[in-house]
């Protein structure tokens, strides 16, 4: 368990981080298959801020739950079970340096 409670689960040999998101990549899945997105993955890596390793410095990074295309537009989707506390505001801070870096507008689900 993580510090939200929320359990991982391995299913169809990937493994996600609560129940909730499995959910949602079933959802996205079947509308994957009827067509009405396209080119959904999992777990992407946006880099927000590059590394400096002369100040020994690490890039930061944003890990999508998961991206898709829908009617032309990149969508970003975070699923979230938690609104609270300094997690979810340094994901509020992400999501901001995710759309000034690459104008996309993250979707809580």
């Amino acid at each position: 368990m993580n510090k939200f409670n929320a359990r991982k689960i391995t299913r169809c040999g990937q493994t996600f981080d609560s129940h909730q998101e499995y959910k949602r990549w079933l959802v996205l899945r079947e509308s994957e298959r009827r067509g009405e997105i396209r080119d959904l993955r999992r777990q992407v890596k946006f880099e927000l801020v590059p590394a400096y390793p002369a100040l020994g410095l690490r890039a930061l990074k944003y890990i999508a739950d998961f991206v898709y295309v829908e009617n032309g537009q990149t969508v970003v989707e975070d699923v979230k079970g938690y609104t609270k506390g300094a997690a979810y505001n340094l994901f509020k801070a992400k999501k901001k340096m995710l759309y000034f870096r690459y104008g996309i507008l993250v979707k809580e689900v």
